[in-house]
């Protein structure tokens, strides 16, 4: 089973689909792919092998735009497959300063000084 990306992009209220995204390899995560049989390690062992591998100590995280993840179900031997957009938001500041930091220019009309936005 599959769906196709006009059909998924369709179904979304707002998506966000940029050249950018597909600038870099995604972040790829597996579950459920521990299990000692050796048709699983091959299947584990081919996907690890699809995408280069992340330093971790050097990976700029403003790069990593997507996160694949591929899941195995042991009962039904299936494979789940999804693809997820991966979005940076600056947490726990002021309105006017998150706008700014997303490269959003606020109104400042309405302001005296250049504090009341921060």
């Amino acid at each position: 089973q599959y769906s196709l990306i006009k059909d998924v992009v369709s179904s979304l209220k707002r998506h966000r689909m940029h050249e950018q995204q597909f600038t870099h390899h995604p972040l790829l995560v597996l579950s459920n792919f521990g299990l000692q049989e050796i048709q699983v390690k091959l299947m584990a062992s081919m996907f690890q092998h699809m995408f280069p591998s992340i330093n971790v100590h050097r990976v700029n995280l403003n790069t990593i735009r997507r996160s694949l993840l591929i899941s195995y179900n042991p009962e039904t031997q299936l494979l789940e497959f999804r693809h997820y957009s991966v979005k940076v938001v600056p947490v726990g500041v002021s309105k006017g300063l998150k706008k700014l930091l997303q490269e959003k220019f606020p109104n400042m009309s309405r302001l005296e000084d250049i504090s009341e936005l921060l």
